[in-house]
C-alpha cells in the first residue's frame, strides 16, 4: 500500500528524457515511486525505460494494453478517416488507455495514490477543485492531448515538468546523467513506425476521384480521399491561380472540394462528445479562449449554446479550417481548461 508521507506515485516511462525526467523529480520529492511502461502497439520501449528506472532505483513494472490500443485508438482512428475527418488519436489513447483503463488496471494491483507523466501542462487545485492548465512551455504545452481526462482523475494526477521548459528538461537528464538525455523527442503518432498515418491504412481506402471547386467545376482527380484532410494545401495536384485548400470531403460522391483560404474561414464551432472540467464557466456569453489544433495561440470566442451534448462556440475573429473530428478546447482566464469535444461538421 501507499508508503511515506507523499503516497505511492506511478509515473509512465517511455524511456524518454520527458518521463524520465518527471520520475527523476518525483525520486528527489521522496515518494515511493514505481515506474510503470504500457505496451500500445504489440511493442513498447520497454528495454530504454527499464535502464531508467535501473538508473533512479526505482520499481519497474510493464502492462501489455495492445490489444485495447488497436480497439480504443487505432481502429476508431482508421475509420475517422474514412469519414473524411481529422482525428486526433493522442486524445484517446491518453483518455481511453494512459489515464483510463492502464490507469484502472495498475491501480487494482499497485495501489498507488497518484499517477504521473511527463506531459508538459500543469495540474493543481484552488478554491473551485482540482483544475488542468496550461504548460510554461508553449511550443509543447499538452494540456490540449488531456482535455479528455475524467475530472474525478486530476487530484490524483502529477505533472512535474509543467513548469518547465524543454532545455530545462534535458539539463536536468544531463546533470543527473540519465540514459535518455539526448534521445530524441517522439513522435506524436507513436504507433505508426515512420510517423505516417497512412500507413495504418488499406488499400481500399484509397479510391481515386474528383477533385472539384465548391460551386462543382472538376478540377483534378485525388489519389483516395483517405489521403486528406480540411485544410490541406499541398499534394492537391491541381493548377489554380490561387492556393486552393480542401473545403470537404464528401465521402458518398468520393469528391474533394477544394477552395480559396477565405472559404474556410469560420466563426462559429460546434463540438460533441464533449468532456467538461469547469461547469462554471460554460454559461452562454461567457468570455473564453479557444483552440482548434494543438498549436498555436487560443483565440477570444465565446459560448453561444451549450445543451449538454453539443457545445457551439463563436470566435471573435474567424479561425482557419476547423475540420469534423478535430478537437475544441476551451480555456478561461486563467489558461484552465473548462472543456473539449469533437468538432462537427
Amino acid at each position: 500500500m501507499s508508503n511515506g508521507k507523499a503516497g505511492r506515485v506511478v509515473v509512465l516511462m517511455s524511456g524518454g528524457v520527458d518521463s524520465s525526467v518527471a520520475a527523476l523529480l518525483l525520486k528527489r520529492e521522496g515518494v515511493d515511486l514505481l515506474g510503470l511502461t504500457l505496451v500500445l502497439a504489440g511493442h513498447g520501449p520497454v528495454e530504454e525505460a527499464a535502464r531508467v528506472c535501473s538508473a533512479l532505483d526505482i520499481p519497474h513494472s510493464v502492462l501489455d494494453l495492445s490489444g485495447a490500443f488497436e480497439e480504443a485508438v487505432v481502429e476508431p482512428f482508421r475509420e475517422s478517416y474514412r469519414r473524411g475527418e481529422t482525428p486526433s488519436p493522442c486524445v484517446e489513447c491518453n483518455a481511453a488507455l494512459k489515464f483510463g483503463l492502464a490507469w484502472d488496471l495498475s491501480e487494482a494491483t499497485l495501489h498507488f495514490d497518484a499517477m504521473a507523466s511527463g506531459h508538459y501542462a500543469r495540474t493543481g487545485r484552488d478554491g473551485q477543485g482540482p483544475f488542468l492548465a496550461r504548460g510554461l512551455d508553449r511550443e509543447r504545452d499538452q494540456s490540449y492531448f488531456l482535455y479528455a481526462l475524467p475530472l474525478g482523475r486530476l487530484a490524483r494526477l502529477r505533472l512535474p515538468l509543467g513548469s518547465l521548459e524543454k532545455p530545462a528538461v534535458r539539463q536536468l537528464a544531463r546533470e543527473a546523467g540519465l540514459p535518455a538525455s539526448e534521445k530524441p523527442d517522439s513522435m506524436d503518432l507513436c504507433f505508426t513506425s515512420q510517423g505516417d498515418y497512412r500507413s495504418l491504412l488499406e488499400k481500399g481506402d484509397f479510391v481515386k476521384g474528383p477533385v472539384s471547386s465548391l460551386e462543382g467545376k472538376v478540377l483534378g482527380e485525388h489519389q483516395g480521399l483517405s489521403g486528406y484532410t480540411v485544410g490541406q494545401r499541398k499534394g492537391l495536384g491541381v493548377a489554380a491561380a490561387e492556393p486552393l485548400y480542401v473545403a470537404r470531403i464528401d465521402r458518398a460522391r468520393n469528391t474533394l472540394f477544394v477552395a480559396p483560404r477565405e472559404a474556410l474561414m469560420k466563426s462559429r464551432v460546434t463540438a460533441v462528445r464533449v468532456n467538461v472540467l469547469k461547469p462554471e464557466a460554460l454559461e452562454q456569453g461567457d468570455l473564453l479562449f479557444g483552440k482548434i489544433r494543438s498549436t498555436g495561440e487560443p483565440s477570444p470566442c465565446r459560448v453561444a449554446r451549450w445543451e449538454g451534448v453539443r457545445l457551439t462556440v463563436d470566435f471573435d475573429e474567424p479561425v482557419f479550417a476547423p475540420a469534423p473530428g478535430q478537437k475544441l478546447v476551451l480555456y478561461d482566464a486563467r489558461e484552465q481548461v473548462v472543456a473539449g469535444g469533437t468538432i462537427q461538421a
